[in-house]
């Protein structure tokens, strides 16, 4: 098992190396310079648009519902152990380069909800498909299907053993054995040397069962869902997150100071600086992708049947996931545990990080404080799991060229399964083969949006010229 996790880290390190990395900065850089930065100059109108429904479009859902099925699968474990496990191997200035890849990965998923809607397509029973498999064979070319093919296995992947299951079952566990069993005095067996509690057992069935009776429901099911249990659980952790800030602000300058700093390893020995500085960047950018999925190509496939006619008016409210996502929660997270010094405990890891920053933060008992982080990661975890199958059965779909009920219903049953087993991993080894996979998504997406860039800089540019009059 040592060797598994020691070859699983080194894959990871290899998969989220310098290259990938300058690849989704250089990515939202080149789309922030072609849309003239428009995730800053129209962050409103986003916002505005999130909440309105466009008349007489066409689609599946509501632009919100698409939103919220992305925001299901986007607002999960990142955000609260995600951002813990990044700045516990990388220091606080982790977070900056989380907000950094945030301000520009909120280009790119104005980018990937664009080309969603100019792509997408409508199959024989009505159903709108698009995602970044249809705008690289549709907007590049048919010659460039295996790209598309070759996205839509890795995505498939990182749904059913990555991001969509393992990490997020698995994150819930550990939140729920924390709080109520700390100490794993209560053993149901061990496995491979490793003892698992009665909590991790029950939360674990629980929420299998859960799982399964809302997937086998398809993606109506998850979306309705989702429109009720997301806007409440961001709202109720954000609202958490501000009372801590408040306790605790005459602590904030020196927090972003400490953030800084170890952003450009200015806290690091003599000649350990740029070592430092590459290693923060890495863990931030890492998992800040891994929270917001901004060049994973994710959100494209939900915001793809969104009932509407305007690819940039989606564009705009695809990219609003970002700015709740990361410059939001992941932020009020980071913050958190900076400010309690949690993360330099090198006793704890993932969830343990951040309950201990609540307990610190929070002016409630400590059991109070756990229990409320403890609800607010099962919510977003759960709702994660059902976007992530939607997107993975979507996958799975193109993959095989035509919509089958059988295998269909084959593979929801086998996502099921992978939730089920996800309690009994290793957390390192968790967290590092979801990292893979989430890389190995972005190389084809990225290089389809670098490819289509100009598509979206004209039709943008084009589309504020012609609704000047009715966007003042």
């Amino acid at each position: 098992m040592e060797m598994m996790t020691k070859i699983i880290k080194n894959i990871d390190s290899w998969v989220w190396g310098l290259p990938l990395i300058l690849l989704i900065l250089l990515c939202g850089i080149w789309l922030t310079f072609r849309i003239r930065g428009l995730q800053i100059r129209r962050i409103g109108l986003a916002l505005k648009f999130m909440v309105t429904n466009e008349e007489e479009g066409e689609g599946e859902v509501t632009s919100f519902g698409a939103l919220c099925t992305a925001l299901s699968a986007t607002i999960g474990t990142g955000n609260i152990v995600g951002v813990a496990t990044a700045i516990a191997a990388g220091g606080p200035g982790a977070l900056f380069w989380m907000e950094i890849a945030a301000l520009f990965g909120m280009a790119t998923k104005y980018a990937e909800g664009f080309l969603a809607i100019k792509y997408r397509t409508v199959d024989k029973e009505g159903h709108y498909l698009g995602g970044p498999f249809y705008y690289i064979e549709n907007g590049m070319g048919s010659r460039w299907k295996w790209l598309a093919k070759l996205f839509a296995l890795f995505g498939m992947l990182a749904g059913l053993l990555g991001i969509g299951t393992i990490t997020q079952i698995n994150g819930i566990t550990s939140a729920a054995n924390n709080f109520f069993d700390a100490d794993s005095k209560h053993i149901a067996f061990t496995l491979f040397d490793t003892s698992y509690t009665w909590t991790t057992v029950i939360m674990g069935l629980l929420i299998t069962i859960c799982v399964a009776l809302v997937v086998i429901g398809g993606l109506k099911r998850i979306s309705q869902i989702s429109q009720v249990v997301v806007p409440f659980m961001a709202v109720a952790y954000v609202l958490c997150c501000l009372i801590m800030m408040i306790c605790n602000v005459t602590e904030i300058p020196h927090a972003v100071v400490e953030i800084v700093k170890s952003a450009f390893g200015m806290d690091a020995v003599a000649g350990g600086a740029l070592g430092a500085m590459i290693v923060a960047m890495q863990k931030g950018v890492a998992r800040g992708i891994f929270s917001n999925e901004a060049g994973l190509g994710s959100a494209p496939i939900a915001a793809a049947a969104a009932r509407t006619k305007e690819p940039v008016r989606q564009g705009l409210v695809t990219m609003t996931g970002t700015f709740i996502d990361t410059i939001i929660i992941c932020t009020m997270t980071g913050l958190s545990i900076v400010i309690s010094g949690a993360w330099l405990n090198s006793d704890l890891e993932g969830v343990q990080i951040t309950d201990a920053a609540f307990q610190h933060g929070l002016p409630f008992p400590s059991q109070v404080s756990s229990c409320i982080l403890m609800l607010c990661l099962i919510f977003f975890a759960f709702t994660t799991i059902l976007g992530w199958s939607y997107y993975s059965e979507r996958c799975l779909t193109y993959l095989r060229g035509k919509a089958s009920y059988t295998l269909t219903l084959a593979y929801r049953w086998l996502y099921i399964v992978a939730v089920f087993i996800g309690p009994y991993l290793t957390v390192e080894a968790v967290w590092d083969t979801a990292d893979i996979f989430n890389g190995l998504m972005a190389f084809p997406n990225v290089i389809a949006l670098i490819a289509l860039s100009g598509v979206v800089a004209m039709d943008t540019k084009q589309y504020f010229a012609e609704k000047r009059h009715l966007l003042k």
